[in-house]
């Protein structure tokens, strides 16, 4: 029986509890539960309109630049992951083209990472993104770690990872998880990445390996690769400890090789040991895929490698999940086909001269300092200058009513003080639309100067992290 107005007023709890649309679909004469199946079925064309209109409620993909995920794809591609959907990854047997397609974007990317092994001979696996590939790939280190002690008689029960505090939160989950000491190193006013000599002095015996980060998730910089490689292969020569460094390309991955391919970080220098790179990010994938690429195949211990037959043959598998969608593997496959080296060179050329339009632009207005620099990831960091009687949190809440999705956030230890808006250039994200965005940020900042917020109570600060 379909709510009354009085009812309603009544029992307000309880008309939370149904979905009773406005429109007035005859399928939808009667309100159907929230929170449980309801008794019956309904038509699909029903079903359908009910979940697309409350969707409306969520923001415009395009207008996210909180995100770094890629939110557009061609219409082939899109077709191509419509007609894999149904497809489990993981069974091999019965899905054997997938399972080569997907051993081809590891010997891609590993050439592109520079791995020393060739074709088919490479090392790595696909993931659910890079969080699933940051605990497979520190699961690596530490076993590495664990079998090189207990060669030598030594103490297994300790085991560090020395990272700065601009990681991602999935770094400190896999410590967490995995009972690994998360040693985070601090940034410093100027300076938003990890300090190579700070770094080095964090290690120990005990040290399982180092994280360098290819364009954090806070200002968009690499961390400086090269500099950590040097370092650490000169405290491994005089310790010989076997250290290994880890690189978080997560966003820089698939950026680097093609806008900065001079640039050493990758398994060029001798201490990395094994990547990660997020697929869906700058791979210019739908969600979620990722890759973790070893630099050969002594880097992952084969007992961390399982084999089971119970499916049709004998597979080997290292992951977490077991069960995973193709698509997006087929959509990362699609994208190297359709594009090569000169087609993802040119989209990270495009995305690159939009942020150093909005850099400029934003920087010669003089109401924003520009915290990101130019030669790292199309990320425009931004923090308001003093004079402005408002926070980054309101400019962020007036952009979105506009509809711009604009990350506000407190930066790690030790610049925490310092709060910072965020804007990730992606594909689908043109020079017009940067144009309307710093248009939108002029009229915020005007309404902003002539009716100041009033300021609340000081809040006690939460340990955030950004995504």
């Amino acid at each position: 029986m379909a709510l009354t107005k009085q009812k309603i007023g009544a029992d307000y709890d309880e008309a939370l509890r149904v979905i009773a649309p406005m429109f007035g679909l005859r399928e939808m004469a009667s309100p159907i539960p929230r929170f449980e199946l309801a008794d019956s079925d309904m038509p699909a064309d029903a079903a359908y309109q009910l979940i697309h209109d409350e969707l409306q409620l969520d923001g415009t993909p395009v207008l996210n630049l909180a995100s770094f995920v890629t939110t557009w794809m061609e219409p082939q591609a899109d077709k191509l992951c419509i007609e894999v959907a149904g497809k489990n990854f993981i069974d091999q047997e019965e899905y054997p083209a997938t399972n080569k397609i997907e051993q081809r974007c590891i010997s891609i990317i590993a050439d592109l990472f520079h791995a020393t092994a060739e074709g088919e001979r490479a090392i790595g696996t696909s993931t659910i993104g890079s969080s699933e590939a940051i605990h497979l790939c520190g699961l690596a280190m530490k076993r590495n770690w664990i079998n090189r002690q207990a060669a030598k008689g030594a103490d297994t029960s300790r085991p560090n990872l020395v990272m700065s505090a601009a990681v991602h939160v999935t770094w400190e989950k896999f410590c967490r998880y995995f009972d690994v000491e998360c040693r985070e190193r601090p940034l410093a006013e100027g300076r938003y990445v990890i300090d190579p000599e700070d770094a080095m002095a964090a290690c120990d015996e005990n040290t399982i390996g180092v994280v360098g980060i290819l364009g954090t998730t806070y200002t968009g910089h690499f961390e400086p690769i090269k500099d950590l490689n040097d370092a650490l292969v000169a405290l491994n020569d005089r310790t010989g400890w076997q250290i290994a460094l880890h690189v978080d390309a997560a966003s820089g991955g698939f950026v680097a090789p093609f806008a900065y391919p001079d640039l050493e970080w990758d398994f060029r220098l001798p201490s990395v040991r094994s990547i990660n790179v997020s697929g869906h990010k700058y791979g210019l994938v739908y969600p979620g895929v990722g890759w973790a690429i070893w630099r050969e195949a002594g880097d992952l211990p084969q007992e961390l490698i399982f084999h089971d037959s119970y499916l049709g043959n004998d597979q080997s598998t290292f992951d977490l999940n077991f069960s995973k969608p193709s698509a997006s593997i087929i959509g990362q496959y699609y994208n190297f086909v359709r594009l090569g080296r000169a087609g993802y060179t040119a989209v990270m050329s495009n995305l690159l001269e939009t942020y150093g339009f909005l850099d400029e632009t934003v920087h010669s207005r003089g109401r924003c300092e520009v915290l990101s620099e130019s030669g790292n990831l199309p990320v425009l960091c931004v923090r308001l200058t003093p004079d402005l009687q408002a926070s980054a949190h309101d400019v962020a809440h007036h952009l979105r009513q506009r509809g711009w999705i604009v990350p506000a956030y407190s930066m790690p230890p030790a610049v925490e003080d310092m709060t910072v808006l965020r804007c990730v250039v992606r594909e689908g994200f043109s020079r017009d639309l940067g144009d309307q965005l710093l248009e939108a940020l002029n009229d915020v900042i005007r309404e902003l100067e002539k009716n100041p917020p009033a300021r609340p109570k000081p809040r006690r600060r939460s340990k955030q992290r950004v995504c």
